[in-house]
C-alpha cells in the first residue's frame, strides 16, 4: 500500500503502530533522581571545600568551578550524553547543563581546528546567555541606582 496516498488519519494510526511507547512515569522518576544526584554531588563539594576552611561564598564559586569543570568533562568524553539519554531532562541542572551546552557544539566543530572549529563554537549557545545576562543585570542595577532601592 502506497504511504503517499493515505490520508491524514491513516497516516496517524500508521505512525501510533509503530513509535515506540513513552513511559512518563519512569521518565520523570529517572530525571529526578539523576538530577538530584548531580545537585547531592555538587553539594558534597561545597561541603569538602568548607573542611579546608573556605567561607561559604568561596566554597560556593569552588564547587560551581567544579561542576562546570566536571560536566565539561564528561562532555568531552562523552560520559554526558550518554547520562543525558538515560536521564532526560534530569541532566539539564543548570551548572553541567551550561557546561554541556557550552562543550557539545566545540567537540562537533573540534575537526575544524582550534580555532575557526572548537573556539568558535565554544560560546554558540554559552555567548547569547552571557550577553543576556550581563545586560540584565546592568538593567537591573541601573534601576537599584535610579530607584535607590
Amino acid at each position: 500500500m502506497d504511504n503517499i496516498n493515505k490520508s491524514p488519519d491513516q497516516y496517524r494510526k500508521l505512525i501510533n503502530k509503530v513509535k515506540p511507547p513513552v513511559h512518563k512515569l519512569r521518565n520523570i522518576v529517572k530525571a529526578y533522581i539523576v538530577g538530584g544526584l548531580i545537585c547531592v554531588i555538587g553539594q558534597s563539594f561545597w561541603y569538602l571545600y568548607m573542611k579546608f576552611n573556605l567561607s561559604q561564598d568561596n566554597a560556593g564559586v569552588m564547587a560551581t568551578i567544579t561542576m562546570i569543570f566536571l560536566g565539561g568533562l564528561f562532555t568531552g568524553f562523552g560520559l554526558y550524553d550518554e547520562l543525558g539519554q538515560f536521564a532526560g531532562a534530569g541532566t539539564i541542572v543548570p551548572i553541567t547543563g551550561f557546561a554541556n551546552a557550552m562543550v557539545s557544539p566545540a567537540m562537533e566543530y573540534k575537526q575544524e581546528g582550534l580555532i575557526s572549529g572548537l573556539g568558535t563554537k565554544l560560546f554558540n549557545v554559552a555567548g547569547p546567555v552571557i550577553t543576556y545576562g550581563m545586560v540584565s543585570a546592568f538593567i537591573v542595577g541601573l534601576l537599584k541606582v535610579v530607584l535607590a532601592v
